[in-house]
Formats: C-alpha cells, structure tokens, sequence
C-alpha cells in the first residue's frame, strides 16, 4: 500500500520549482504570493505546481482570514525516506558480501602465486 502513495511523491518531487517551493516551506507557512516570488513564471503556473504538490499530500493550505497561508506536510516525506534506507541497507548488506567474496579471492590468488613461487624457486618481490 505504501507504494502506491509513494508515486504521487515522487511525481511532486520531480519537478525542481515544486522542491524549490518545499525548501521554502521547509522554513514555515508562506503565502501563494510569496512563494510564486523567485519565479519567473504566471501565479496560474505556480497554483498548478501548489495542487500537484497538495494532491501529494505534500502541502497542506490553511485559511486565516485573507490570508491562506501554505504549509509542508512532511509525513509523505517520511515514506519516501523509508523507502530508500530500505534499498540503502540492502545494497549496502549486498556490497559488504561482495567486499568480503572479493577479500576471499584475493587470499587465494596470493596463495596460489606463493605456491607458483615455491614450486619454481622464486622469491616474491
């Protein structure tokens, strides 16, 4: 079930003005308008990203008089977070056991070369 929430994340997430407008909010509530401000963009293009990113359930928008402030939802955030320590931990288990398989044929390439050695009379360098 998780997964399926993950893919709207990920859509929002996609887009740099929609993590551009995350970052910000990371910082507090902001308006439309102050939000849509390092864009050079129409405040209609920015409402699109804002509904994209609410429909992800990554904002949540409030009401305070005229004020209708925009506010992150980090909970989305989280699952994705999850998700990825879930991946991380296992190439990281996958790539120890590659370190250790390739340790272990390193140990026996050397004793192969010292037995080569012996058996021809050559010392190693």
């Amino acid at each position: 079930m998780m997964a399926d929430s993950l893919t709207p994340t990920f859509a929002a997430l996609a887009d740099p003005t929609r993590r551009a407008i995350l970052e910000r909010l990371a910082l507090g509530e902001a308006s439309v308008t102050e939000l849509a401000r390092p864009f050079k963009m129409s405040m209609p293009a920015i409402s699109k990203h804002l509904k994209v990113l609410e429909r992800a359930l990554l904002i949540a928008r409030g009401r305070e008089a005229q004020w209708r402030p925009c506010r992150i939802e980090t909970a989305p955030l989280k699952d994705v977070a999850d998700w990825v320590e879930h991946y991380r931990e296992m190439w990281e288990e996958r790539l120890d056991r590659l370190d250790d398989y390739l340790r272990v044929l390193k140990k026996e390439q050397e004793k192969e070369l010292k037995n080569k050695e012996k058996k021809h009379g050559r010392k190693r360098k």
